[in-house]
């Protein structure tokens, strides 16, 4: 189903499943020889969701090779082996800006849209750290509720905010105790694309607006294609999940993203007082060692943004 001004969604369905689906690949990665990351906590969250396509993934009974489109050896984003290498080195870029922000002294952070990232558990954290989760409040619910079941505790002062992104968020963020003085260590992974462009303008102005001096932020900058069809961008991406499909998972990722004209995280970043250093997705795989994709659909161009005030 086509995304809706007011739609809303938990794990299994919309915009929550790809939550589901980024939690598999850090299962597979977690798993891989030399691995870039370690979460513990990705597959059991993911086998509470209950969508037996990403459990079988996650747990390692599916393999990776029966889904690539392009043989083993493909170079596709939407293969799963290029996927999981892709999302490892996400993982591992916004781990290590938390680590760089604490070591220089940040004391406190915000994951927006949160999902089933396990930071706030896998992470070792300053004994004085204050973090923050927002999230939409099904989606905080399940994976607190899940995480205390699996007797799993926080490993930093763990404060979550269950509203809605489009909604006050930095009002329901003041009630929770969030401080808009203190310099703080921002992250937005996997969620500019699923916004209008001129939502991720008024999400950036916002983050801007409650950062002071010492403040960082990391996102993750999606291609605007604007000087392509926008039908056969969509077209191209119901093409490279149809293997996916063809194994029970049937969400249409077309549906989900927000195409067209859209900021270029960068320059309206450093427009708005902060000073942005930027890698684009095949450096970033380049420097963690792991091949580089090819694609048609702009993967590739995808920028992974670190901003300080």
């Amino acid at each position: 189903m086509a995304r809706a001004e007011n739609d809303t969604w938990d794990l299994a369905s919309s915009v929550g499943a790809t939550a589901t689906m980024v939690a598999a690949a850090r299962a597979v990665a977690s798993r891989s020889e030399d691995a870039l990351i370690e979460d513990p906590f990705a597959e059991p969250l993911v086998r509470s969701v209950g969508i037996d396509f990403f459990t079988r993934l996650a747990s390692g009974e599916l393999n990776l090779a029966d889904l690539d489109t392009g043989g083993p050896n493909g170079d596709s984003p939407t293969d799963m082996s290029r996927f999981g290498d892709w999302m490892a080195a996400r993982t591992r870029f916004f781990d290590d800006f938390f680590l760089d922000a604490t070591a220089s002294g940040i004391r406190q952070a915000v994951i927006l849209a949160s999902g089933l990232d396990a930071r706030g558990y896998r992470l070792s954290w300053p004994t004085d750290m204050v973090l923050f989760e927002i999230d939409q409040p099904d989606v905080i619910t399940f994976k607190t509720s899940t995480l205390a079941k699996l007797r799993a505790h926080p490993t930093a002062e763990l404060k979550t905010v269950a509203v809605d992104l489009r909604h006050d968020w930095p009002a329901a963020l003041a009630d929770a105790g969030f401080e808009a003085g203190r310099p703080t260590a921002w992250i937005a992974e996997g969620l500019l694309g699923y916004l209008p462009p001129d939502a991720q303008d008024r999400l950036l102005d916002q983050i801007s607006e409650l950062s002071p001096a010492g403040s960082r932020l990391a996102a993750e900058g999606v291609p605007a294609h604007q000087d392509r069809d926008h039908e056969e961008v969509r077209q191209r991406m119901q093409d490279s999940t149809e293997r996916w499909r063809s194994h029970g998972f049937d969400i249409d990722f077309s549906e989900l993203a927000f195409l067209g004209d859209r900021a270029e995280i960068v320059g309206y970043l450093a427009g708005h007082g902060w000073t942005v250093d930027a890698i684009r997705a095949n450096d970033l795989l380049k420097r963690y060692g792991l091949a580089t994709l090819d694609d048609e659909l702009g993967f590739a161009d995808v920028v992974y943004a670190t901003a300080t005030r």
